[in-house]
């Protein structure tokens, strides 16, 4: 049972596995089915067990993670969870068609080359190829990261939700940082149409220049964003299960301080972009869990390669 298991830093240090993945092997979550606790992780389990509550008018602060040497290795996992939340909430999640963990900072994944028109073939004539070939560049993974001053002092009196806050802040801006370099990477030798002056046209025209593919998601940046928003054609549009807009023709807008004032751009996230890590958030957990808060880093290491180019268009505006 949860109440059992034996915390150690060394659940941090497993080759090949997160925090919670070693926690759930030793406390598998199968076991609680149709308990009161088969909602919880193993993770969440051990806050449990420890009566830290993270959230809520009963929140706790900082310091109820090191009331025990024991409750204190949960901490470092909070601290992920909390940035990983703010990382997963931006566009990332809607701009990747894959996520691929690769074993080093460099990445060679496969070309498809399927120029030849797809037309009926007569029956002693060969059928028109498409091939699939190694990549002659390959991806250069790169570090983006953050390092968080905070005493112990300074924040054991502060409530975890606040905490976690900031942190999830501090997610969101790490990961726009990345989603930058998605933008270059979906923009790069992008096929695209021009314009003077933005209007429901131009969306119109962007939209139909996609013909294999449809365009699924618009990202453009907060400026661009607004006067889409602003449209007479979109006065009744509507938002979807996550508040974002979708347009007539059932694209959803992404705005991201990312992507340029000039050039909006149209993708089939279903082929588009893929995501290349080589680690998960990276943090230094030993000092976390010996409550030495004032230098802390996290990080993550990653890259972006276009899948399908034809699933990527941009529409530029030019000015006169």
């Amino acid at each position: 049972m949860y109440n059992d298991i034996k915390l150690e830093k060394g659940l941090y240090n497993l080759s090949g596995k997160s925090f919670t993945a070693a926690l759930e092997e030793l406390d598998p979550s199968s076991a609680y089915s149709g308990t009161p606790l088969e909602k919880l992780d193993a993770f969440e389990r051990q806050l449990k067990r420890f009566n830290i509550r993270i959230k809520g008018a009963d929140c706790d602060c900082v310091e109820k993670f090191f009331s025990t040497t024991e409750s204190a290795v949960l901490f470092p996992e909070f601290v992920t969870r909390c940035i990983r939340k703010g990382f997963d909430e931006t566009v990332l999640s809607a701009v990747c068609a894959a996520k691929t963990m690769s074993q080093s900072g460099q990445y060679l994944g496969c070309t498809l080359d399927d120029s030849a028109a797809y037309t009926t073939t007569d029956q002693t004539d060969s059928l028109p190829a498409a091939s699939v070939t190694e990549s002659e560049t390959a991806t250069v993974l790169a570090k983006y990261g953050r390092l968080i001053s905070a005493s112990y002092e300074a924040v054991r009196q502060q409530r975890l939700d606040v905490f976690g806050i900031m942190l999830r802040s501090i997610g969101v801006k790490l990961a726009v940082s990345v989603v930058k370099t998605a933008v270059d990477v979906l923009v790069e030798d992008a096929d695209e149409i021009e314009t003077t002056e933005l209007t429901y046209a131009d969306l119109a025209a962007l939209y139909g220049t996609f013909d294999c593919f449809d365009m699924t998601t618009v990202i453009a940046s907060p400026e661009i964003a607004s006067k889409i928003a602003a449209m007479e054609q979109l006065s009744e549009c509507r938002v979807n299960a996550d508040g974002k807009l979708i347009l007539p023709f059932g694209a959803e807008l992404v705005k991201t301080a990312a992507a340029d004032n000039d050039t909006i751009i149209g993708i089939d996230r279903n082929f588009a972009l893929e995501f290349i890590t080589s680690t998960d958030l990276v943090m230094e957990t030993d000092k976390l869990i010996d409550r030495q808060l004032d230098q802390i880093t996290v990080s993550i290491t990653c890259g972006f390669r276009k899948i399908t180019p034809d699933a990527v268009k941009i529409l530029t505006i030019t000015t006169t």
